[in-house]
């Protein structure tokens, strides 16, 4: 994206346009990912590159291992590099810790792709959060998704299928329930199959969606949820065959060759993109990370697939042709 349309889906004119002064050396940069790299690494590391920003980055990748991010945890402490970068609610978590049990102090981390930092306890708040940790929340408020759900047909009833141990889907779920009473609607739960210890398994989800359906979900709920998008084909899959719409907040999700019925959600590269305006704050305008408040981009885009509604004769209402995207 170039800084133009960087400008306009962030809505922060504020942003200067002034090159980066150089460094005595390139700013070393520790990344952590969780499921391999993304488009929104894409982006990061795209803008600090367009503006002029010299990094040497170290790349790890956890592959879903939360065993790996204490070891990576370690070796940044013993790197200590100029900033920690982070995808997602684990690996973020796994890095920096808690806001009340925190990790990496004097290291300043800069996080994407985290559903509810808040919820989550990564920040206590959104500004003045009090740690040197910030970074960028790409979810849509969950009114926000309610009321696009809506958009294509009311409902009542929200099925919901999620991984309990991650602690990024208990948060959205908590939220996604209060939201739903307080419209007079329902939130139906099923969670996925666990180990003794509480590790998801993929057993038992063509059951789950099916109950979810015959207790009077007219929607399912496809959250941030990486267990979720790694069983996505079963999930959608299933729910298609049921009639059951599906609903996705996130682009990885309606972006899958699942057939995943419609979203609302950001450009992961716009978020990565964000998320590198952040580091370059900390980095070459020296603000402390405690002073780079958390956000989320300005701009979600409506997606409708319209395959996926024509198999299941779910289509949708002509008033979305003023604001969706239809593939």
């Amino acid at each position: 994206m170039k800084r133009r349309a960087l400008l306009a889906a962030l809505g922060a004119a504020a942003l200067t346009a002034r090159a980066a002064p150089a460094p005595a050396r390139p700013y070393r940069i520790y990344m952590t990912t969780w499921r391999g790299i993304t488009d929104v690494e894409k982006g990061f590391q795209g803008y600090l590159a367009e503006r002029g920003v010299p990094v040497q980055y170290t790349w790890r990748d956890a592959g879903q291992n939360r065993a790996k991010l204490a070891e990576f945890q370690r070796e940044a402490r013993e790197m200590r590099p100029d900033l920690v970068y982070t995808w997602g609610t684990s690996a973020t978590l796994g890095m920096a810790g808690t806001y009340d049990a925190p990790q990496l102090a004097g290291i300043p981390v800069v996080f994407a792709l985290v559903a509810d930092p808040v919820g989550a306890k990564i920040v206590p708040r959104l500004a003045g959060q009090g740690r040197d940790v910030t970074g960028v929340f790409h979810v849509a408020p969950v009114a926000a998704q309610l009321e696009a759900i809506r958009a294509y047909r009311r409902f009542t009833r929200l099925g919901v299928l999620y991984n309990a141990a991650e602690s990024n889907s208990i948060a959205v779920v908590s939220e996604l329930k209060a939201g739903l009473e307080r419209a007079g609607g329902r939130l139906l739960e099923a969670r996925f199959a666990a180990t003794p210890d509480g590790q998801p398994l993929a057993d038992g989800i063509e059951e789950r969606v099916m109950r979810l359906k015959a207790d009077g979900a007219e929607w399912l709920y496809l959250g941030p949820d990486t267990f979720l998008y790694t069983n996505l084909d079963k999930v959608a899959g299933v729910a298609q065959r049921a009639g059951l719409p599906t609903f996705a907040t996130t682009e990885s999700l309606i972006d899958s060759p699942a057939p995943v019925l419609a979203g609302l959600v950001s450009r992961y590269r716009a978020v990565g993109e964000f998320a590198g305006y952040k580091a370059e704050q900390i980095l070459v305008e020296r603000h402390p990370a405690r002073d780079v408040p958390v956000e989320t981009l300005s701009r979600f885009v409506y997606i409708v697939r319209v395959e996926v509604a024509k198999d299941l004769a779910f289509l949708p209402p002509i008033t979305l042709l003023n604001f969706a995207e239809f593939r």
